[in-house]
């Protein structure tokens, strides 16, 4: 099951559930959308794999199998300039 991390490990932006705007690799890395295509083009930084849109889990599963309150944040090249336009 994906821990549907809360945040972009990069810009720090939010990412609930529902986000359309989430992109994760298949070591469930995540970045926003912005992130993902801007500055990576695509392809993780931490593992190399490609970044693909998270699948949203339904409503009523959230429930019994909650997202993840644990943001990680790491460093990247280009995450420091990107946290200051998020902001």
């Amino acid at each position: 099951m994906l821990q549907l991390r809360p945040n972009c490990e990069c810009c720090d932006r939010n990412l609930p559930p529902a986000s359309a705007e989430a992109r994760i690799c298949t070591f469930e890395c995540t970045f926003c959308s912005g992130c993902a295509d801007e500055i990576f083009h695509g392809v993780c930084p931490n593992c190399g794999g490609n970044l693909v849109a998270r699948p949203i889990r339904p409503a009523g599963k959230l429930l019994k199998y909650p997202a993840s309150t644990e943001r990680v944040l790491k460093y990247h090249g280009g995450c420091v300039e990107r946290r200051r336009a998020v902001a």
